[in-house]
């Protein structure tokens, strides 16, 4: 059954190249890295561009937002890595990372930890509250490292994609992988974790053109999505809804349903080729980074969030991406439902 996907355009902004965005978890802000060494952060609700600095000269690669500390950390082609106060503009921190280009920063969700990958084929835990002392190297890879993500069901563990054809897995707690994934013919670009409880799976997108959703217990490709045209440059599992959204080369941004893979719609928006996409648990909005700017949708949906079988007497709802149940029959005498958003296993 089709999704019946509500698509609406929050925000256009047309810039140099993005090639990283993120999304505030509180404020209505979109964070874009640019190429011309800039960092703009966006307003999508009154359209206006909040803050506008330049990092370097050098192309911006990665920046994320670390809400807790009220900063933007960049990664760029000088090999630095920078820590802005987004309120200030201060710069809080700076310092060489690696021996070539950062190509990409995550955040730990918890820890005062970040992870940088980069074109010397290595990634590095920083630790900020340890005047940013490295503590680990992640050695392996035999490419550039283009994008790192955290489990955010383990955050001690993360998987790297790399040109070398392979997604590997790792704990942060060892410097060599616990495996690797092999399938992709060509070097990997992009890798996410599927957020939900239910399946622990990985995807991944490549020069090959194939999108991979993998088994990452099992150590297995379950699925291959065909259809770009070019090279495959973002993946995200979206944490909130049951799709999965791939950026490519080619222009466009396919939205799949992630439980059936079935391709749901395509998006073109004439910005020419896609480099980066985010969304974040809490909100139906996707931030797209295209050569020629940055797009904020809103993907909602048509019918109703929750249904009800009233002969059946059940109630039937989506909560981060998984569809949820309860039968009313079976709850003892007078205990009601006061939060249906509860997963089902605490209603008993």
């Amino acid at each position: 059954m089709p999704l019946r996907l509500d698509i609406k355009r929050r925000l256009t902004s047309r810039s140099d190249r993005v090639k990283c965005v993120d999304l505030h978890p509180s404020e209505p802000w979109m964070l874009c890295a640019l190429y011309s060494g800039h960092v703009h952060v966006m307003n999508y609700e009154n359209q206006q561009m909040v803050k506008d600095f330049e990092v370097c000269d050098l192309p911006v690669r990665s920046a994320r937002f670390v809400a807790r500390k009220n900063w933007v950390i960049t990664g760029s082609d000088d090999m630095q890595i920078r820590v802005f106060n987004y309120n200030t503009l201060e710069k809080v921190h700076s310092f060489e990372a690696h021996s070539d280009y950062v190509r990409c920063i995550a955040i730990h969700p918890t820890q005062p930890l970040i992870l940088t990958s980069s074109d010397d084929m290595l990634v590095k835990l920083w630790n900020w509250e340890k005047m940013w002392a490295c503590q680990r190297v992640f050695e392996g890879h035999t490419h550039y490292v283009m994008q790192i993500v955290f489990n955010p069901k383990d955050n001690n563990t993360f998987a790297s994609a790399s040109l070398d054809k392979t997604v590997k897995v790792w704990q942060l707690g060892s410097n060599v992988a616990n495996f690797t994934l092999e399938g992709h013919e060509k070097g990997v670009n992009c890798v996410d974790y599927y957020h939900g409880g239910d399946k622990p799976y990985l995807i991944s997108g490549a020069d090959d053109r194939y999108v991979k959703i993998w088994d990452y217990q099992n150590k297995t490709c379950v699925q291959t999505l065909e259809g770009h045209a070019q090279n495959i440059s973002a993946v995200c599992f979206h944490p909130e809804l049951p799709i999965v959204l791939t950026g490519s080369e080619d222009g466009t941004v396919r939205i799949w349903h992630s439980g059936t893979y079935r391709l749901e719609t395509s998006l073109n928006y004439g910005f020419e080729r896609v480099w980066t996409v985010a969304s974040m648990r809490g909100t139906n909005n996707v931030a797209l980074g295209y050569d020629e700017g940055s797009i904020i949708i809103k993907v909602g949906r048509e019918e109703p969030a929750m249904s009800m079988d009233v002969n059946g007497g059940k109630i039937i709802w989506a909560k981060h991406s998984e569809m949820q149940q309860v039968n009313l029959k079976a709850l003892p005498e007078g205990k009601f439902l006061s939060n249906p958003n509860r997963r089902v296993n605490e209603l008993y």
